[in-house]
């Protein structure tokens, strides 16, 4: 694919011819992330949705029990900053918030914030350096501490502080974000930014509390109790975690977000293998939702016929080992020309998770 051929597929997208998110799926399926192939749309021309649609809209919160999810590898620990890995990064992600995140349009929606920055609101500076957030107000911590713009500024000192050792610093060191007012924060670029949408959005950009956190910035970031017991502003509070093991929480009835979550406690179990995951879910019932089956498709069908629950492939840009080498392993193990290797990586083309047959409703 080159640069006539996506342009093309742009010009397709703003004509109405082909979906934003069939847009980001064939995106996706050569190795780009959905915020990559998003703000692709939207350097053709293709406006983004003006708001999210949201299929589900809940009357009450809680009332759906427990919800048990299955990773085959456990969370580590909970703090968004360091989480390398996808079990970490999830972990996290049930207690803490980014100011916005990306629906599976690749449209990007608010959660911290009251808005998405743009030309229109006054959000983005004509000159693309500058982004303006507007937080929401009376969201509060998982404490009882409301949430300010004084947190948004502290993670950013977190972050881009080398001492910190953050696994997303290339992403804050370069910028600065002040405070305008308690519920407004300004962040600026060294130059021109088309892709601003990274700095507090997504994995990238969960929000830490800075009452929290303070006492241990720079070289004592690894000593913070909440490293292992967050405190946030999601949808579950923290009740229990061992390492490598289970995540537990419980819904928070001070949440934000009206009517949210459903589910009355979460529970994310790690450890097993993949086949088990799966079984987990497919044959026993044990668990409702297991990730990242990297299990072949006769089996994953074999255990799929029990009834219990079906399994979900979609479109992925992660990277998994792809080995075609005609001998058991690369002789040259530290090789230095790796493109010449008969070992190679390539892009996935999905990944698999396993649900209920009808699956509940979420938060």
């Amino acid at each position: 694919m080159d640069e006539r051929d996506l342009r093309e597929l742009i010009t397709h997208v703003k004509a109405g011819r082909l979906s934003r998110r069939s847009f980001v799926q064939m995106m996706a399926a050569v190795g780009l992330t959905a915020p990559f192939a998003a703000q692709m749309l939207t350097s053709g021309g293709v406006a983004q949705a003006a708001e999210p649609k949201l299929v589900y809209k809940p009357t009450k919160r809680g009332g759906g029990g427990a919800l048990k999810t299955l990773w085959w590898q456990g969370a580590t620990l909970l703090n968004p900053y360091f989480a390398v890995g996808t079990k970490d990064q999830d972990g996290s992600r049930i207690f803490y918030e980014p100011l916005a995140s990306w629906d599976p349009d690749g449209n990007l929606a608010p959660i911290l914030a009251t808005e998405v920055p743009s030309l229109q609101n006054g959000g983005l500076s004509k000159d693309g350096k500058t982004v303006t957030w507007k937080l929401k107000k009376g969201v509060r911590w998982h404490d009882g501490k409301p949430f300010t713009a004084d947190d948004v500024v502290f993670n950013w000192e977190y972050a881009a502080d080398p001492a910190t050792a953050a696994a997303w610093i290339a992403t804050y060191k370069d910028i600065k974000a002040e405070k305008v007012d308690s519920h407004t924060v300004r962040v600026t670029f060294p130059k021109p930014t088309p892709y601003w949408a990274d700095a507090f959005v997504g994995v990238r950009g969960m929000i830490i509390p800075k009452h929290v956190f303070e006492p241990f910035k720079g070289g004592k970031s690894r000593e913070a109790p909440a490293n292992l017991k967050p405190v946030g502003t999601g949808p579950y509070r923290y009740v229990d975690f061992k390492p490598g093991d289970i995540v537990k929480g419980e819904l928070n009835p001070t949440y934000h977000l009206p009517n949210r979550p459903y589910f009355d406690v979460i529970e994310m179990k790690g450890g097993g293998d993949a086949v088990s995951a799966a079984r987990a879910v497919l044959q026993t019932g044990e668990y409702d939702y297991a990730w990242n089956l990297q299990v072949e498709d006769e089996i994953l069908k074999r255990l799929e016929q029990g009834g219990r629950g079906k399994v979900d492939i979609v479109a992925g840009g992660d990277i998994e080992p792809a080995p075609r080498a005609s001998t058991p392993s690369c002789p040259t193990p530290r090789c230095a020309r790796p493109w010449d290797c008969s070992w190679t990586a390539a892009p996935s083309r999905s990944r698999s998770t396993a649900g209920p047959a009808s699956p509940p409703r979420t938060s």
